[in-house]
């Protein structure tokens, strides 16, 4: 896969406004866990290598288990997550393919049953956030170390 234009370069104002989200993602209190669980999973809907090689990564260094990442890619027969966990995992694919159906009805009322609206927000703008950087990634050949 042949790398195309660097972003960052050319448009280094672009990155500057995606690291601010990057910023405030970090000051909402939103558990490292379930952020790391968004980054990876939105990823994986997405098909972004690039992107799954860093938050896998970071989600080792964060104590997640080797056995819940391998088992992200079928979250909803998986013993391994929780209600909380399960519910913001239907979230992520739900709003990572947004055209398909949006956030339905049924997976916002799981959301508001085990998260604030705060939550709920900050949520939506972890997810939406890394869809931009996998969209970036992606459409750019952005290659991880090997």
């Amino acid at each position: 896969m042949e790398k195309r234009i660097d972003i960052q370069k050319l448009e280094p104002n672009a990155y500057e406004a995606m690291f601010g989200l990057e910023k405030y993602l970090s000051s909402t209190g939103l558990d490292k866990t379930l952020a790391l669980l968004i980054e990876i999973r939105a990823s994986q809907v997405n098909g972004c290598a690039y992107c799954l090689d860093i938050h896998t990564k970071n989600a080792l260094k964060n104590g997640e288990s080797q056995r819940r990442i391998f088992a992200l890619s079928a979250w909803w027969e998986s013993p391994l997550f929780n209600d909380k966990e399960k519910a913001l995992l239907q979230m992520v694919d739900e709003i990572s393919l947004i055209s398909e159906k949006g956030l339905s009805s049924p997976t916002y009322q799981k959301a508001k049953e085990q998260f604030t609206d705060k939550e709920i927000a900050q949520i939506i703008m972890q997810i939406s956030t890394i869809n931009v950087w996998n969209r970036i990634a992606i459409s750019t050949h952005m290659v991880h170390e090997e």
